[in-house]
């Protein structure tokens, strides 16, 4: 029998739910941990972030009206089938990050368990920040978080799968909806994942995922008008490389259309290099979800 020649994919971009080519025709070589050629991975350009943020804005209203027990149900739904495509996610996990199998396996354990714990946030984290505020006079006085909007998000470099889902899943968590940088040259446990919410019950344009090079869509997503928060996990370089992000400057980018930032984890200026924190190491309660939601407080008339 002829030996059986491998069928070599270029994977797309995930955008409004379905899969397209870059509008620009353009795409890159992925290799894995020791430089070998895995696959071909589209190039985003400005026009597919314009495209993400238009498919993510117009999913908010369907899935911050949604409630908080059914997104709870859906971020339950991805952790189940992530779990039925576990081998997949661990060889390109060993792929992307250099890492043993079975160090690999642990890395989507933890990925899944990820989802699964955000899964149980989303309809406690009102309860947790919310409040019936003490007033003088006849009135009630209430708190309560509800999500910011469109998030872009730059997916950590280093932490291919476990890293980019510790992101992602506060976002939509708490009501928001992102476009979301895969981590530059490990981008194919994203595809993969992207894969996994056409799959399951997110609806389209809930989570957007763009291929590419980081510094080229960055800049785009941190100065678009219609961008209401932006996380900067992903501005930290890989380890022993320089950094390509100015994460300083996006943040600038930014400011300048009042959208909201969360800083490179350990950088309080924009002096300080960006450093990717251990993704393994469970959150600290709901601080991400929060960090994408903005407080309303409504006054009431007290009745007789």
């Amino acid at each position: 029998m002829a030996a059986r020649l491998d069928v070599r994919k270029t994977y797309k971009l995930y955008v409004g739910g379905k899969f397209p080519r870059s509008e620009s025709g353009r795409s890159y070589e992925v290799t894995d941990a020791k430089g070998r050629f895995v696959a071909n991975a589209a190039m985003a350009s400005r026009k597919d972030a314009r495209d993400a943020v238009l498919a993510a804005r117009a999913a908010f209203a369907g899935w911050s009206g949604a409630t908080a027990y059914n997104r709870g149900q859906v971020l339950y739904r991805v952790a189940e089938v992530m779990e039925g495509r576990h081998a997949q996610f661990a060889e390109e996990v060993a792929r992307a990050e250099g890492l043993t199998a079975a160090k690999a396996r642990a890395v989507v354990d933890a990925a899944i368990d990820r989802w699964v714990w955000y899964a149980g946030w989303t309809d406690k984290v009102a309860q947790v920040a919310g409040a019936a505020n003490p007033v003088a006079g006849p009135y009630f006085n209430l708190s309560v978080p509800e999500p910011t909007g469109v998030v872009a998000v730059l997916a950590p470099q280093a932490s291919s799968l476990l890293g980019l889902v510790s992101v992602v899943a506060p976002v939509v968590a708490g009501g928001s909806t992102c476009v979301v940088l895969a981590s530059e040259r490990r981008p194919l446990p994203a595809v993969v994942l992207g894969e996994v919410l056409a799959t399951s019950d997110v609806p389209g344009g809930v989570v957007n995922l763009l291929t590419g090079v980081t510094a080229e869509s960055a800049p785009w997503l941190a100065s678009h008008e219609d961008v209401d928060a932006l996380d900067l996990a992903g501005a930290a370089p890989l380890p022993g490389e320089d950094a390509t992000v100015d994460w300083g400057a996006l943040e600038a980018a930014a400011a300048a259309t009042l959208t909201r930032v969360v800083r490179p984890a350990g950088s309080a200026t924009s002096e300080e290099p960006a450093v990717e924190p251990d993704w393994t190491v469970l959150p600290d309660g709901p601080r991400r979800v929060l960090a994408f939601m903005e407080t309303k407080t409504v006054w009431h008339p007290k009745g007789r």
